[in-house]
Parts: C-alpha cells; structure tokens; sequence
C-alpha cells in the first residue's frame, strides 16, 4: 500500500498535466448515430490561444478577399469576359484556386495591384488587382494557413498590408482612365442608390489586419513603423519583402 501511495504521489502530477494538455486536442463531433464522439487531434497541442486567433483572422481575411472578389466581378462582368472565362464563379475559382496568370508577366502583390490601374494594360483588372491583393495577405501571414507554438509572424508585414488596402480603396474610388472612366467599379456614388458594401467589406479587412498586428507586435515585444502618407501620393508599402522573423 505505501508503494503503491508512492507511485501516485511521484507520477500523479505528471499524469495530470498531460491529461491537461491532451484537453485542447479533443474535438468532439456528432456521429451517425447521432451521438457524440470525441477525436484527438495531437496538433492542437501545439497551438497557443494566440495562435487560434491568428487562425481565425487569416480564415476571416481570406474569406473577406473572396467576397470582394465576387462583388467586384458582379460590378465589372465585362473584366471576367476579357480573359475568356465563361463565368463569376470560373473567374473567382481562378484567382484562389491558381496561380497562373500570364498576363500579369510575373507581377506579383504591389506589382500586380499597380497593373489593374494603368492605362496601357486591357486584360482583367480584377485579376491582377485582387491576385495582387491576395499575394500580399498571404505574404504577411508567411504563407501559412495553420499557426503553431514555433510559428512567428511580423507585426510590420501585417500593418503595411492593411496600410495597403487603404490606398487600393483610395484607388478603386479616385483612379480613373484617359477616358475619364474609374478603371474598375466598386461603390455606386449615385446618392439615390448609396451602395458601400465595398467600403465596408475592405474596412472589415483593415481591421483584422490591424487588431492581428497589434497583437503580434505585444506577443514578439517588437514596436511597429507606423507611415503617415497622402492617399492620393502614396505608394504601396513592401510585405514579402521584409525580412522574416527569424
């Protein structure tokens, strides 16, 4: 009996706290029989509350590009057509399910967004805008879509990007060809008919990205290099092209 007393007493502790921690891999779903059935799941182990929330934002941010992707194919049905899709969703599937575009010539993240307001470019400006656009969000999450414990993120690639998205809402609203004409169309400027479903859909973005690189920069202790430009003068700021956290 005292042998038995002190084997618990030596391995108890040890014994709890990997239970504790097997706790955040257990998953628990509905099975067939309709009754619940817990699984595990041995990488959650290795994830932070942190790191769930950074999940969360990068599903939240890419799902928001895919929506403003949509919303500007319905508004430009014309930009699709130009690179010979047969539909919205073709297009869509196109830009988040690929990543040949020859068109862009190579043009990746700022690049590619700065085609989509020149004149002298005539194929689909919502392809090279939100192809643009979606390199340089997945740039400032290091091109990952699962964070772990190890996994760092810089606080700056994530506050450049929203810095970015302001200029390109500045952009899609001021930008305008030789003819006059905005070069892609997002929010319906007749008063009768106020639509700012684009404003706030990139609003929403900027957000995330800004909330996501606050708290990065407290986690990694680090400061932030805020810039203070004209939207109208300014130029896009680098993402990929920081040095990663090392």
């Amino acid at each position: 009996m005292g042998a038995e007393k002190q084997g618990y007493t030596k391995w108890g502790p040890a014994l709890l706290l990997g239970g504790l921690l097997c706790l955040p891999g257990c998953t628990t779903r509905t099975g067939h029989d309709g009754k619940g059935e817990s699984r595990f799941d041995p990488r959650a182990i290795a994830k932070t509350d942190i790191d769930r929330v950074v999940d969360a934002n990068q599903r939240e941010v890419a799902a928001g590009l895919k929506r403003l992707t949509e919303k500007l194919y319905r508004r430009n049905p014309r930009e699709w057509k130009k690179a010979g899709q047969p539909g919205l969703e073709a297009a869509v599937a196109r830009i988040f399910e690929s990543s040949n575009w020859p068109e862009l010539e190579g043009r990746k993240e700022g690049q590619a967004v700065l085609l989509a307001f020149r004149d002298d470019y005539h194929g689909d400006r919502v392809l090279a805008l939100m192809a643009g656009l979606r390199g340089m969000t997945q740039a400032a999450f290091e091109h990952k879509t699962d964070f772990y414990v190890l996994d760092e993120l810089d606080a700056q690639k994530l506050y450049n990007c929203a810095r970015n998205l302001e200029i390109i809402a500045w952009r899609l609203n001021n930008n305008r060809n030789v003819e006059g004409e905005l070069f892609i169309l997002s929010n319906e400027p007749d008063p009768a008919f106020r639509n700012l479903s684009f404003e706030r859909e990139i609003g929403r973005l900027i957000g995330l990205l800004d909330f996501l690189s606050v708290v990065v920069a407290d986690k990694n202790g680090r400061t932030v290099n805020r810039v203070m430009q004209n939207l109208a003068t300014a130029v896009l700021l680098p993402v990929a092209a920081l040095t990663p956290l090392k």
